[in-house]
């Protein structure tokens, strides 16, 4: 079994949880912003959410041309890491260090609240692990290229020897 039989599909399933929890987090800051007054940190997830879950569609590709893709999608995922843990805090704050009926949106469900915590934790930690996921899966692609080329030029090279020696 091959490295990269193994690093495509964990970076499948990290890209997945990435996107899809950055979708649940576009939904819920939506749901806040279109029902009760915006407030900063509302915003800050808002416009995170939103621009993730375009810059994370490469991540979906990436695993399969990882030589051509790799240095971009690192690129995305360590800048989102730290943008989506900025946004962890923003939510940390204003949902569990005071009450959270009274911080922005006031007047949401709390639970709601907790929820879009909860996602917007879980978009920053499978961001953090695709950067990761995504360097074990272009060392695997270079070293099964490397043992590939090595291969095929010592098969050519033993066979040249060959057919000079019958001659």
């Amino acid at each position: 079994m091959s490295s990269t039989t193994i690093s495509q599909p964990m970076v499948i399933v990290a890209r997945f949880m990435q996107w899809a929890s950055a979708v649940i987090v576009m939904g819920i800051t939506s749901y806040f912003m279109h029902n009760w007054p915006k407030g900063e940190h509302t915003i800050y997830q808002e416009v995170i959410s939103t621009i993730s879950v375009a810059f994370f569609l490469p991540g979906f590709i990436s695993p399969f041309m990882p030589n051509i893709l790799s240095k971009y999608v690192l690129g995305i995922d360590v800048v989102f890491s730290y943008l989506w843990l900025t946004a962890f805090i923003f939510a940390a704050q204003d949902y569990n260090w005071r009450n959270c009926a009274i911080n922005a949106p006031i007047g949401a469900n709390c639970a709601i609240k907790k929820a879009n915590e909860s996602f917007i934790f879980l978009a920053f930690i499978f961001t953090f692990f695709a950067i990761f996921l995504e360097l074990f899966n272009l060392w695997s692609h270079r070293k099964e290229n490397d043992v590939t080329a090595r291969a095929k030029s010592g098969h050519h090279a033993h066979n040249g020897s060959g057919s000079a020696e019958t001659a």
